[in-house]
């Protein structure tokens, strides 16, 4: 639907290992490039196996098609860089509208709080991001 915000989640194929920082660099490139252009992209977080997203497609573009054009951008860009085979991403994803304010509220401050759980020794996740939100800020319903 136009004009909806998606909370979406995605992960690699069992078969792959898990991504490397130069990986979720490709990832990162990919989310950017049609920003503005083709989505809103409102926040994202790179986990080692799974990726979440809050993205508002654009008047004309389908988010099925976003996520066709990021998942075979990055696979194309593993296979070729890194020497990755196979099937790099599980075929199919999660996604959800946002409904509200406060649910969107909701899931950028999972995203944000998403690597404590896995790495609760790091202070600094780069491999997150939520549009409007500096490191020290907090969110707040």
């Amino acid at each position: 639907m136009p004009e909806s915000v998606y909370f979406v989640t995605w992960r690699l194929h069992p078969t792959q290992s898990d991504l490397l920082p130069k990986e979720r660099g490709i990832i990162v490139s990919a989310f950017e490039y049609f920003d503005a252009k083709k989505y809103n992209l409102m926040a994202y977080l790179i986990m080692p196996n799974h990726i979440h997203v809050l993205v508002e497609p654009l008047e004309d573009y389908m988010l099925h098609d976003i996520m066709h054009s990021w998942k075979s951008f990055t696979a194309y860009n593993f296979q070729r860089e890194f020497g990755r085979k196979g099937c790099i991403w599980q075929d199919e994803y999660f996604d959800r509208i946002v409904r509200d304010e406060k649910e969107f509220i909701e899931k950028a401050q999972y995203i944000l709080n998403n690597p404590l759980k896995t790495f609760p020794e790091i202070e600094n996740y780069e491999w997150v991001m939520v549009k409007g939100v500096k490191e020290a800020d907090t969110l707040t319903a």
